[in-house]
């Protein structure tokens, strides 16, 4: 298995369904039992679903039942009994009669017992006079039932006796030469009357006999016809299908269906074309029969036991139904009583009257209705195969297990409603299982690939971004890992920088040991509280963070997550500031710097190593935003595009506009304070600084330096304010140029 799996992990779904398609068409060549034995079930499916059909009209059955042998005493019966049955058939005008009954033995006749007995004893006596013997004879005929039957059959002219064939030799060891050769005599003159042989046939085709149990010569020879009742059910037991040409002796003998029926359509020529094949051809008169090579004919069922009339064999015989019932009609007479009962089973249920299968098939060929499967349902079972199977190839590819589970449902339920419509419109037998079983095994393997593979890359992604990225996020990530793949996407992304101040004179004071514990405390604080906000950590540059939101997930809130990312990160390093300095360590202090736009992420790299990061002109702004707190004294500066996205949410206090190093067009830059929500003392303090802001921006020197002193009475230590009020007195004793646009020019980064 585990071999399977690592063969599945390096191939494509296309392939994997170019071998299930490969291996179902084998098999569908090849004709695998099992899979051949569900299509006859699924046969069986679609007889029960289509129900009851109704019969042509032309096929009546006289049973032989309960009431029957309640009155006219028990089977078997004496033949003068089946005489009275085919006089009043005769009588009622039956244009043909079958009986799936065979008469192999003579009646057992007590008349003609004692009438033996009266001549062994007159013999004994010396009585030796021809006309003893001549009394005797006639005495013989005149009692003898088979006689009787054999009379009766005569005059009707349009009966069809059965009888069987038996198939192996076993089954005919206990006959003697002499046997055979009367049976073969018995059958003689019923088999087909042309054959066209186009090759020696394949003995395993067309099922041959090695002799025949017939009716007795009395009967035989005075009967229209003979056909053989031999049934060959399916490996589950079901009768599918009726074996129309047995051969025996060099020649082909027809069933007892497809005889009576020859009797009742006067005589139309029954020809076979045989070939190296099997059976090529079978035809009766102007109907072409389809057949297997060898021979069978599919059963078009018309519904359950009783589908066709049966009447009461002793209500016939005593007259008490309609002669209408019978006249032009073909009878056949069958057992149907407890006992005796001729039980066969079929796709409608397990206890049905063989008789009736006999019925059945002659309303087939008789209405030409007939369950067919010509050659070119072959080449649709093969395209059924290939289309259904490359068709879930895309679709199994893009989507889910259970939403590829639903897909492959539906197209197979789909496929199987089609069948269906099919063959109960116009009786087509186009092959269900192999279609079907092709969805499923395509399904199985494609979606066995996805999961080795997907699991495959699942490892791959936790191995690369457990550092950088939360559980949680590691595992949205994995619901579509597709996303990271070599190269970037245009993205709306915020990224955030934080770097401590002064950090390489705070190095010098330490050991390497101790300042590798300090580093690595400070860093996993601050990592926490980026990932407390589904951040991605993008890397560390030495005492540095950079954290990206708004990938690999979508986050709209990217630009509130930062924000609240960077407050946090402030709150927890004033505690590590206050356990720093009650541990005598070094305290240390950071800035951030906040921007938000487009920028380009993705995998960057090589084919051999990359790393999940961002790029752009957006990102290289954040970066000099952090370094910018250096020059306004504070801690988180955000740009003004996060500005815009977090105004809302949170209470900020606008800088300046600045020029950074590398750039033309000046960006507004704030300080991000707070909750909006925060206390009127920040309130204040914040629009008095805007409004000094707004008073240096006029060149109102002396009323922005005005502000600036309440700003410094409301926080006494508020660097940015005090830089202000040097800058005024410094533009108050050279004044700007004309068009001066109060922005600042950062000259480093």
């Amino acid at each position: 298995m585990k071999r399977i799996l690592k063969y599945l992990a390096t191939v494509s779904p296309f392939k994997i369904a170019v071998l299930v398609v490969f291996a179902i068409l084998v098999s569908y060549f090849l004709r695998v039992p099992f899979f051949e034995f569900m299509e006859l079930k699924a046969l069986d499916l679609r007889f029960l679903s289509r129900g009851v059909e109704p019969t042509g009209g032309e096929t009546v059955i006289a049973t032989i039942d309960e009431k029957s042998i309640s009155e006219l005493g028990r089977w078997p019966w004496r033949r003068t009994v089946i005489a009275a049955l085919v006089d009043r058939l005769h009588e009622y005008g039956a244009k043909a009669v079958g009986f799936d009954i065979v008469f192999a033995e003579p009646d057992d006749n007590s008349g003609l017992a004692e009438i033996a007995g009266i001549s062994n004893e007159l013999e004994k006596m010396g009585f030796q006079d021809s006309r003893i013997d001549e009394i005797l004879e006639n005495r013989k005929r005149n009692a003898s039932t088979d006689s009787v039957l054999a009379q009766s059959i005569g005059n009707a002219g349009n009966v069809t006796l059965g009888y069987f064939f038996y198939t192996s030799g076993e089954e005919a060891a206990h006959l003697s030469d002499k046997d055979i050769e009367i049976g073969a005599e018995n059958i003689a003159g019923s088999q087909y009357q042309a054959i066209r042989l186009l090759g020696e046939p394949d003995a395993s085709f067309i099922p041959r006999a090695y002799a025949a149990a017939a009716n007795i010569g009395p009967l035989a020879e005075t009967a229209e016809n003979a056909g053989y009742f031999n049934a060959f059910p399916d490996v589950d037991g079901t009768n599918r299908w009726s074996p129309l040409a047995i051969a025996f002796r060099d020649q082909l003998y027809p069933s007892l269906a497809l005889a009576a029926l020859m009797v009742y359509a006067d005589w139309p020529l029954l020809a076979a074309t045989i070939s190296e094949l099997g059976i090529e051809e079978l035809v009766l008169g102007d109907t072409l029969i389809p057949t297997d090579e060898g021979g069978r004919m599919l059963i078009n069922y018309r519904g359950p036991a009783g589908t066709f009339p049966f009447y009461s064999v002793t209500d016939i015989i005593h007259g008490r139904l309609d002669p209408a019932l019978f006249e032009n009609k073909i009878v056949l007479v069958g057992a149907t009583a407890t006992g005796i009962y001729d039980l066969r089973v079929t796709p409608f249920s397990p206890v049905y009257p063989g008789v009736e299968i006999h019925a059945t098939v002659i309303d087939n060929i008789l209405h030409k209705d007939f369950i067919k499967r010509p050659g070119w349902t072959a080449i649709f079972d093969i395209l059924a195969v290939i289309i259904l199977g490359f068709v879930l190839v895309p679709v199994l590819s893009r989507f889910r297990a259970v939403t590829g589970l639903l897909f492959a449902l539906i197209l197979a339920l789909a496929y199987i409603v089609f069948n269906r419509f099919v063959f109960a419109g116009w009786n087509f037998w186009l092959n269900m299982v192999y279609p079907v079983l092709t969805i499923l095994f395509v399904y199985v393997g494609i979606t066995i690939y996805k999961y080795v593979t997907e699991e495959r890359e699942k490892k791959k992604i936790r191995g690369a971004f457990q550092y950088y990225l939360t559980a949680s996020v590691i595992n949205e990530m994995l619901k579509n890992p597709s996303k990271l793949k070599l190269g970037g996407d245009k993205k709306d992304l915020t990224v955030l920088f934080s770097d401590i101040r002064g950090f390489t004179t705070v190095s010098e004071k330490l050991t390497p040991e101790e300042l590798v514990k300090l580093l690595n405390e400070y860093l996993t604080a601050m990592t926490d509280k980026v990932f407390q906000y589904d951040g991605l950590l993008d890397k560390y540059m030495g005492d540095a963070i950079m954290a990206v939101y708004g990938a690999p997930l979508d986050q709209p809130d990217h630009a509130i997550r930062a924000c609240r990312t960077a407050l946090d990160m402030m709150k927890e390093l004033k505690n590590l500031q206050v356990k720093w300095s009650r541990e005598g360590r070094p305290v240390l202090n950071i800035g951030i710097g906040i921007n938000s736009g487009d920028m380009v992420v993705g995998n960057m790299g090589s084919q051999m190593r990359f790393d999940y990061t961002v790029m752009g002109d957006s990102v290289n702004l954040g970066s000099r935003l952090e370094g910018i707190n250096k020059e306004y004294g504070t801690n988180i500066v955000i740009s003004e595009f996060t500005y815009e996205a977090v105004k809302e949410v949170f209470l900020c206090r606008e800088l300046d506009a600045v020029r950074v190093k590398g750039k033309i067009l000046p960006v507004k830059i704030f300080e991000l304070r707070g909750p909006r929500n925060g206390d009127g003392t920040e309130i204040e303090f914040v629009r008095i600084f805007e409004e000094g802001l707004s008073n240096y921006r006029q060149c109102l020197w002396d009323d922005a330096v005005a502000c600036f002193r309440k700003v410094l009475e409301i926080k006494s230590d508020d660097y940015a304010s005090e830089m202000y009020i040097k800058r005024c007195e410094e533009l108050r004793t050279a004044p700007p140029e004309s068009g001066w646009d109060g922005v600042f020019t950062m000259t480093k980064k």
